[in-house]
């Protein structure tokens, strides 16, 4: 019923929206506002219509371009990529021309390195990757719509040059990120091997020409890569297209994006995840630990997910790829107590009840710190393939005749009027907001 009592009849979508145009029909409030949706952390809101991916959390069900997760496994890194950005399965030319047009772009201009080296070396490596993509931005003013023109990403051309280039550049910052703590020189890109080959030879060879990865280990972290691509609308993709609504460059678009991954309850909870195992310590402690969670003592890590109320159907795929990388890396002694206490916790109707099932963090660390991986770099394991995703989301904004500058509304519920006062007649109320001022340090005091 409107607010005058008559019905108001709003068009549902096939896919159950509704416009939210159409709520402004409706009035509500003394002011006579059309009606509005307050949904804080959007988790009722479509803001896209897209084709890319499809997740269906009741069922545990993720597909990209509609095929699901579990059979694409068995393509290779950039054959998926291919197939996230551009609708297809690539055929063998299709691919060829692919990858060659990523592995000639996996250079990073002389000044990007600059700019990282001047990086202090104790650095956060997802300080790193951020400092070196808004680099970038600055290294190709020719595709920078604030340069070059607004409708410079009109031509495909150029779009497709500036994916090339993210997807080729962005293991190429990993690798100067990773070995900005460790005190060596990565490798440069060899472009004859493969996406997950020449990033491990660039961390690993010591510039040796000869240098072979494991192929084992290449396959394992290509799985782990293809299972990371893309995952539908999630916080750091809808930066990426939030970002890409003011007509801002790619690079700064991306930058955004994983500087939102780089967030703790976003990309880093497989290094929570790790903590967790590592303080309960062994099999022996799951009782007391779980006893913890439901006692709200403890944060269980690696359960449940924002769209999943099922088993999240990358995790089982992982939890395969541990056992691959165990008989080539040995066995993490904290698999035991991740297999313990996820038996435990799918036994316990507290857990099963709130649909709290393993997430794609829970084995995901093991498996990176498996490989040898310090905890400070999942995250960039993550942002690596995640790009493909936000490139394809950035392609299809462009192409959407729906797509508008991203402004939510908010609900207003501040101070409503009122009128300045001169410096001589304000009074310091002991309610009123104020900074908190950190004393100055003895060094500034000398």
């Amino acid at each position: 019923m409107g607010a005058l009592g008559f019905l108001q009849q709003l068009e549902v979508s096939e896919g159950g929206t509704i416009n939210a145009q159409a709520l402004k029909q409706i009035t509500a409030g003394g002011d006579g506002v059309g009606l509005r949706t307050y949904d804080p952390g959007y988790t009722n809101t479509s803001a896209v219509i897209s084709h890319i991916s499809f997740i269906d959390g009741d069922k545990g069900i993720l597909r990209y371009r509609g095929y699901p997760i579990e059979e694409l496994t068995e393509a290779s890194y950039l054959e998926s990529a291919f197939l996230v950005l551009y609708g297809n399965l690539p055929t063998r030319p299709e691919l060829a021309a692919f990858n060659d047009s990523v592995m000639m772009h996996n250079g990073v201009p002389r000044a990007v390195e600059d700019v990282i080296h001047a990086m202090p070396h104790d650095a956060h490596p997802m300080a790193i990757i951020l400092t070196g993509l808004c680099a970038l931005s600055g290294c190709h003013p020719e595709q920078n719509p604030a340069l070059a023109g607004q409708n410079v990403y009109k031509s495909r051309e150029v779009q497709d040059q500036q994916i090339a280039r993210l997807i080729g550049k962005i293991s190429t910052l990993a690798a100067l990120a990773y070995h900005k703590s460790t005190g060596r020189t990565a490798a440069r890109p060899n472009q004859r091997m493969g996406f997950a080959e020449n990033f491990l030879y660039m961390l690993d060879s010591n510039g040796s020409p000869s240098y072979r990865p494991n192929p084992r280990l290449v396959r394992a972290l290509e799985i782990m890569f293809i299972l990371h691509q893309e995952h539908e609308m999630n916080c750091s993709t809808a930066a990426a297209r939030h970002l890409a609504s003011s007509g801002v460059d790619v690079y700064t678009a991306v930058a955004g994006a994983v500087g939102a991954l780089y967030g703790p309850l976003h990309g880093g909870a497989n290094e929570a995840v790790l903590r967790m195992l590592e303080r309960i310590g062994s099999v022996d402690n799951i009782p007391s630990f779980i006893a913890g969670v439901k006692s709200k003592r403890e944060k269980l890590f690696g359960f449940g997910h924002r769209v999943y109320k099922n088993f999240d159907p990358r995790a089982k795929i992982i939890r395969g790829v541990a056992d691959d990388v165990f008989k080539i890396a040995g066995k993490d002694p904290m698999i035991e107590v991740a297999i313990a206490l996820q038996d435990a916790a799918l036994s316990d109707d507290y857990f099963v009840s709130r649909k709290l099932y393993p997430n794609v963090d829970f084995y995901s660390g093991l498996v990176y710190r498996a490989m040898g991986f310090p905890p400070a770099f999942f995250t960039v394991l993550f942002a690596i393939p995640r790009v493909v995703g936000y490139c394809a989301h950035w392609r299809e904004s462009l192409a959407d005749p729906d797509t508008k500058i991203l402004r939510p509304q908010q609900d207003y519920r501040g101070v409503w009027l009122r009128h300045f006062t001169p410096m001589s007649q304000r009074n310091q109320t002991a309610t009123a907001d104020r900074p908190a001022i950190k004393p100055p340090g003895n060094a500034y005091r000398r």
